[in-house]
């Protein structure tokens, strides 16, 4: 009986790792290193598949994930400056809210959360807009980059929304 036991156990050890890496959305990271401070963004990583993204699988003018699955989670080292606003070190939740001419960011001090269903404003340590444009061709891959200057570029289908960090 006590193999029978280690034995399932085993099984669905592997079977719970074999799922995780068969994620259609993969979960992707981007890291830079700015002044000093590791930025670090966790995501989803959702593809087009012949859908219509903004306006249409991401609603206008509603709170997203930005990603796929769990909320996308942005984390710094040591105090930073976005926009103006002073965000202290830590983890937080990036959402964004699309629009068709601009976007607003928004970091949510529970960062770890299922997509946005429980999204709580009055947990927003950071609520700004940033810019977006449309990209010259069609992105597949959802994707988040930041350069070494501090620049997170938010990037899919045809659109494109950039903002800035740099250190406070």
């Amino acid at each position: 009986m006590h193999k029978l036991l280690l034995s399932l156990f085993s099984l669905l050890f592997v079977f719970s790792l074999s799922a995780q890496e068969k994620r259609a959305s993969p979960l992707m990271k981007a890291s830079a290193d700015l002044d000093g401070i590791n930025i670090s963004i966790q995501y989803g990583q959702p593809s087009k598949k012949d859908r219509d993204i903004f306006g249409s699988l991401v609603p206008y003018g509603k709170v997203w994930r930005t990603g796929a699955n769990e909320a996308s989670v942005i984390e710094f080292s040591e105090d930073v400056v976005i926009n103006g606003t002073t965000v202290k070190a830590g983890k937080y939740a990036l959402f964004t809210i699309p629009g068709k001419e601009e976007w607003t960011l928004i970091l949510n001090s529970v960062w770890n959360q299922w997509g946005a269903y429980n999204y709580d404003s009055s947990k927003d340590v950071l609520k700004t807009q940033i810019s977006s444009k449309s990209l010259g061709e069609v992105q597949e891959k959802f994707t988040i980059s930041i350069s070494k200057e501090g620049e997170v570029s938010i990037s899919w289908d045809k659109t494109s929304a950039k903002f800035s960090i740099k250190k406070a």
